[in-house]
C-alpha cells in the first residue's frame, strides 16, 4: 500500500519564495500532497501557490500555531513534512526525513540547523543568542539532548500529529513540539540540514524581543505543567532557605538567653516555612496528576495507532 505524504507549508507574505519551495520539494517528493495554509497574506501568497498546484487552504487567526492547529486536524497522512514557507530550508533533506517516518524509527525528525549553517547563514546576532538559550534551558530543565530546538523543518508521524494538543498561537508551537516529544517519550531523530538566510527583500515575521519573550514563558509554563514536582520544589527550597536564615539566628539566641529579641523575624520564618512544605506539598500532588495523565495519554495513543492500521 502507497503511503501518504503530506507537505505542510505555513504562509505569510511569502509571495517572493512559495514558488521556489513548492517546486523544490514536488521535485524532491513527487507523489506527496502540497498543501500551502495562508495566514492572511496581503501579497498573493495563495495565487502563486494555486498556479503551481498547491492545495491552498486558509486560517485566518492570525500566528504559526494556530496555522498548524488546523494543519493537523484537517489533513491525514502517514507522513507530514513540515517547512517555511521563505525558502530558508533545502528539500534536498525531506526524503531521508521521510524514510525515518515510514519505516517507524522516529515520530518526530528534527531538522537540525545550528549543526549545520544557520550561525554562517543567519545575520541576526540575538536569535543566535536566543536559540542558544532556548536550547540550554530545556536540555536541562527536560533532562534530554536536542541540538535544535526551534527550527521549522520537521517530519512527524500520523500518531503525534493526531495525538498532538496544539496550545500555542504563535512561534513558541516548535519549542511546545519538541517539549511534548520529549515528555511523552516519542522517538525522536536529529538531522543536519542545510539552511540558508532568506533572500532579498523577503521578511522575517519573528519579533526578536516579542516572541522571544513568549518562547521563555512557554517553557516556563510548560516545566510547571510537564514537571511540577520539581517546579514547586524550586519555590519550596527557596522559602525553606530563607526562613533558616531568619529564623536559626533567633533560635540560637533564644537557647542561650531564654529570650526571644526578634518576633518579626521569628514570625516571617513561621510563615516562609509553612510556605514551603505547602508548596512541596503541592508538587508531589500534581506530579501524581501528571503521571495519571500520561498513562491516559498511552492510552489514547493506543487509540489513535488502531485506528491508522
Amino acid at each position: 500500500m502507497n503511503k501518504k505524504i503530506a507537505v505542510l507549508i505555513p504562509c505569510y507574505n511569502e509571495a517572493k519564495t512559495i514558488k521556489k519551495v513548492i517546486d523544490d520539494f514536488r521535485l524532491e517528493l513527487e507523489d506527496a500532497d502540497i498543501y500551502v495554509y495562508d495566514n492572511n497574506s496581503e501579497d498573493n501568497t495563495d495565487e502563486i501557490a494555486k498556479q503551481e498546484k498547491a492545495i491552498v487552504r486558509y486560517e485566518y487567526k492570525q500566528g504559526k500555531g494556530n496555522v498548524i492547529r488546523s494543519m493537523f486536524r484537517d489533513i491525514d497522512a502517514d507522513c507530514y513534512i513540515l517547512v517555511d514557507g521563505d525558502d530558508t530550508y533545502s528539500a534536498k533533506s525531506a526524503k531521508k526525513m521521510c524514510e525515518f517516518i515510514l519505516s517507524g524509527k522516529a515520530d518526530m525528525v528534527i531538522g537540525d540547523r545550528l549543526s549545520s549553517t544557520y550561525f554562517k547563514e543567519n545575520k541576526r546576532p540575538f536569535h543566535n543568542f536566543g536559540n542558544r538559550l532556548v536550547r540550554f534551558l530545556i536540555n536541562n530543565l527536560f533532562k534530554c539532548n536536542i541540538k535544535d530546538i526551534m527550527t521549522g523543518y520537521r517530519a512527524f508521524s500520523y500518531e503525534f500529529v493526531k495525538g498532538f494538543p496544539v496550545l500555542s498561537k504563535g512561534f513558541e508551537i516548535e519549542t511546545e513540539m519538541t517539549i511534548h516529544a520529549v515528555d511523552k517519550n516519542f522517538k525522536i531523530v536529529e538531522i543536519p540540514i542545510e539552511y540558508k538566510d532568506r533572500i532579498e527583500g523577503s521578511q522575517s515575521k519573528l519579533n526578536t524581543y516579542k516572541d522571544g519573550m513568549k518562547v521563555l514563558k512557554t517553557i516556563a509554563i510548560l516545566f510547571k505543567e510537564y514537571k511540577p514536582s520539581a517546579f514547586f520544589n524550586i519555590f519550596s527550597l527557596f522559602l525553606l532557605i530563607m526562613s533558616l536564615i531568619l529564623g536559626v539566628p533567633v533560635v540560637l539566641e533564644y537557647f542561650k538567653t531564654g529570650y526571644v529579641p526578634r518576633f518579626p523575624s521569628l514570625i516571617v520564618s513561621g510563615v516562609f516555612i509553612t510556605l514551603s512544605i505547602l508548596l512541596w506539598i503541592t508538587g508531589i500532588i500534581l506530579q501524581v496528576i501528571v503521571k495519571k495523565n500520561r498513562q491516559m495519554y498511552e492510552l489514547y495513543l493506543n487509540l489513535i495507532r488502531s485506528k491508522n492500521v
